[in-house]
Order: structure tokens, then sequence, then C-alpha cells
């Protein structure tokens, strides 16, 4: 192959994969124009009907939080929303948050002792923004050496939304909503950004069984799963009655054992008695030849 064959070819080559980012590039934009775009607009519609429902009935929720060295922290929801959506030539953003105040009452009071562990735990409060540390006892150098703690205050839970033509993908976000100070994501293309996933966004948010961080499984692989769980019921049913025929005839053998014991035991006695009788009928008709 001569040198200008070579080049053509890399070029060529070049020219393909330019091609297959354009291409793609493409389908991202298409993506969001056609899907994206206008599910944020749905979802935002979703969200503001779920929020004022929910602040108009103001249903109890509540929920706890685990804080190392304390405890769980129950909070209760406010039902005070803020939801707002942004918009850019390319992109979309909804943000909501909502307060959720700390039900003291319901929170342990735990007496925490040594200085480095009252750090350690009053640490973990500031945080993550709760009250409720009340010093009991100092040393001699003025040092906090036992303390008592029972959370008192507020998180903000927050959850964003943002989709964009340079992706051509939803990303979501949810701060708090799973832990103190933590935050889960997930990510999900034009097709699945559909009213089914607004439901289940909205079952999340007000804290209704949900499944948005389950993943979905195809068909078959539910349906291998599912005969592998039926196999393993009926191992165990076959394992579980095993074992009762095991114990069944361990029991049978020794009840025999036991009876054939108690038989051999009466044998010997009666051959004893029998054999005694024997000897004696013999000893007596040699006494009688001896007369």
């Amino acid at each position: 192959m001569g040198l200008l064959d070579e080049l053509e070819q890399e070029a060529q080559r070049r020219k393909a994969g330019a091609d297959d980012v354009e291409r793609l590039k493409q389908e991202r934009e298409a993506s969001y124009r056609t899907q994206l775009e206008p599910g944020m607009a749905a979802l935002y519609e979703y969200l503001l009907k779920l929020t004022q429902n929910l602040a108009f009935i103001k249903p109890r929720k509540t929920f706890t939080h685990a804080i190392a060295g304390y405890g769980n922290v129950v909070f209760a929801v406010e039902h005070e929303y803020d939801l707002k959506i942004s918009s850019q030539p390319a992109s979309k953003e909804i943000k909501l948050s909502f307060p959720c105040s700390v039900v003291t009452d319901e929170c342990p009071s735990v007496e925490v002792l040594t200085s480095s562990r009252i750090k350690t735990v009053a640490g973990a409060f500031q945080r993550f923004h709760i009250g409720g540390i009340t010093p009991t006892k100092k040393d001699a150098s003025g040092d906090v050496i036992a303390a008592t703690f029972r959370a008192r205050g507020r998180a903000v839970l927050a959850a964003q939304f943002n989709a964009d033509a340079e992706t051509g993908l939803l990303r979501m976000t949810f701060a708090n909503f799973d832990q103190l100070g933590g935050q889960l994501t997930k990510t999900a293309t034009g097709e699945q950004f559909n009213e089914q996933m607004y439901d289940e966004i909205g079952r999340y948010v007000a804290r209704e069984p949900n499944s948005l961080f389950r993943e979905a499984l195809p068909d078959d692989y539910r349906k291998q799963l599912r005969t592998k769980v039926q196999q393993e019921e009926m191992k165990r049913k076959w394992e579980a009655q095993m074992a009762d025929r095991q114990r069944q005839e361990l029991a049978d053998l020794e009840r025999q054992q036991g009876l054939a014991g108690k038989l051999t035991k009466a044998v010997e006695v009666s051959a004893g008695g029998l054999f005694g009788k024997l000897r004696g009928l013999v000893s007596k008709k040699d006494k009688d030849g001896d007369k």
C-alpha cells in the first residue's frame, strides 16, 4: 500500500469518527428537544401540584437519620416547599427544598463522657446544624468532661433536577433524603423520563413507598431470578424433608436397639433360669444314684 493510500484511509477513518460524533450530538439534542425539555416542564407542574396538596393537607410525615455516637434523630416534614424552575437555551433546572424540624420529644437524651467523645459528637451536631448540647461537668482546667445531648433544630431536604442538550440526560440529586449530609444521584434518558418517573419522584419526595432508586431488571433476568428462588425453595424443602426423615430413622433405630437390648437381657435371664433348673435336676439325680 502506497503512502497516498494510507493517508486516504486515515482521512476516511477520521471523517467517519467525526460523523459519529456529530450524529450522537444530534441525537442528544433531539432527545432534549422532544423528550427532556417538555418532560422538565411536566415534572415542574407535577411537583407544583404535589407540594400544593401536601402543604394544604399537611400529613404527618416523620423519619429518622442517625448521628454517630448519639443515635437516631427524629424529623418531621414541615410542608413549607420552595419550588423553582430556570431555563437556558439548551438546559433546564428544577430546584425543590423544604425544612424538616427535629422532634425533640421523640429523640433520645444521651449522656456522653470524656472530652474527646464529647468533641466528636458535638462536631457531628454542628456539621449537620443540629443543636441540643448541654455541658454537665467540667474538669479543673475548664474542659467539658460530661455533656447531655438531645437533638433539636431542623434540616433542609433538597432535590435538584437538571436536563441539557449536551448530555441528553436528566440528572437528579437528592440531599439529606437518605442520611444527614448524604447525597443520592440518579440519571435517566429521555425515554425513561415519563409519567411513571414523575410519580416515583413524587413518592420519593413525599416519603411514600417507591422504587426510584431500585434498578429496573430485564424481564429475562427477572425470570431467571424467580426460577432460581423457586429452585432454592425446593432445595430447602427437600433438605428439610431429608433431615426429618433422618431424624425419624435415627429414632426408629434407637428404639429398635433398645428393644433388642431388652430382649437379649430377657433371653439371658430366661436361659440362666432354665440352666439353673437343669443343673438342679442333674445334681439331684447324681445324689439319688449315690444312694
